[in-house]
């Protein structure tokens, strides 16, 4: 199959239907083998109806419903694992991403090479209270990950299906999947300026409680990209290094307090009575716990878990 459209959704009935026939007028006259997989996050309104509906229509159409709402990334992870096509594109269901773009990106992954191609949309219709977060958003992942995208929130992106299939995306890692691409070994990342709409239907389904998770998210990737397979490397270190802290600033008092007393024949305090010695007490117990944290991370990391585990009630294939 030459290509994939996945659609994560939440309570997006007025817009399903006007984006599927958008997405035909553009892909038809292509003469590509093609699917489109509405990924239905639990929706409350009648959104699985309409891909009930357009199913019944068009061989084209596949739809996954979740049991309840879980967010975007499990959308796209769902969307990802059931893609067949050799290029995959991703585009919100809410009208914003225009299918326009949708044979420029699949060029650029497919003739330039590209193992994700992301959108920026450089003119943008929405109001200042979600276009400032962005860019101050945009400006510290690009700085953390050293990957010169513009607009690493946006939903219109392109990628080889090969990258698709080798990353995990969960929680609310969407924003940064080609920063967990990259950290795979897909460093291949181009940008390409997309046209972005007015919302025409309903309202934005995120809030400023999405920048603050952003940034905690950022800091969590980060941290998973870089000792998500060997934690010991930083617990085991920083626990170390205060334990060496605290050990030799217990061992100086020790020393300062016999030397006082054998050379000087000076009648020294209690070591306990400085506050110095609970303050290397302090860093060798915190020392010991960061390295034992170190070593259960360790063990927890070698062992399997399934965070990818998403109820789905229907599939339509």
């Amino acid at each position: 199959m030459d290509l994939s459209i996945v659609v994560p959704l939440f309570n997006e009935e007025e817009s399903i239907k006007e984006l599927y026939n958008w997405i035909q007028r553009v892909v038809s006259p292509l003469n590509w083998s093609y699917e489109v997989i509405f990924v239905d996050d639990g929706s409350t309104d009648a959104s699985w109806q309409v891909i009930e509906g357009l199913r019944q229509e068009s061989a084209y159409v596949k739809g996954i419903r979740f049991r309840r709402n879980y967010g975007k990334s499990a959308g796209l992870y769902c969307g990802f694992d059931a893609a067949q096509g050799d290029v995959v594109i991703t585009m919100d269901a809410d009208l914003q991403d225009s299918p326009e773009e949708i044979p420029e990106l699949v060029r650029m992954v497919k003739e330039e090479g590209y193992d994700i191609v992301s959108g920026w949309k450089k003119k943008r219709y929405d109001p200042l209270g979600k276009t400032l977060p962005s860019k101050l958003f945009n400006r510290t992942v690009r700085m953390v990950s050293g990957i010169k995208l513009h607009d690493f929130n946006c939903g219109l992106k392109a990628y080889k299906l090969d990258v698709v299939k080798n990353i995990e995306v969960y929680g609310e890692m969407h924003r940064y999947i080609p920063l967990i691409a990259k950290q795979a070994g897909f460093s291949r990342i181009g940008e390409k300026v997309v046209q972005h709409q007015e919302r025409k239907y309903g309202v934005s389904k995120f809030g400023i409680e999405r920048t603050i998770k952003g940034f905690l998210d950022l800091l969590s990737v980060t941290f998973i990209s870089k000792f998500g397979k060997r934690p010991m490397h930083l617990f085991g270190a920083l626990g170390t290094l205060m334990f060496v802290v605290g050990f030799l600033s217990a061992l100086w008092l020790g020393l300062s307090k016999l030397l006082s007393v054998f050379y000087y024949h000076i009648a020294a305090p209690l070591v306990t009575n400085s506050p110095y010695f609970y303050i290397a007490l302090a860093s060798m117990i915190i020392g010991t716990q960061l390295f034992m944290a170190g070593f259960l991370a360790e063990l927890v990391s070698r062992n399997g878990h399934d965070r990818n585990n998403y109820q789905i009630s229907e599939r339509i294939d």
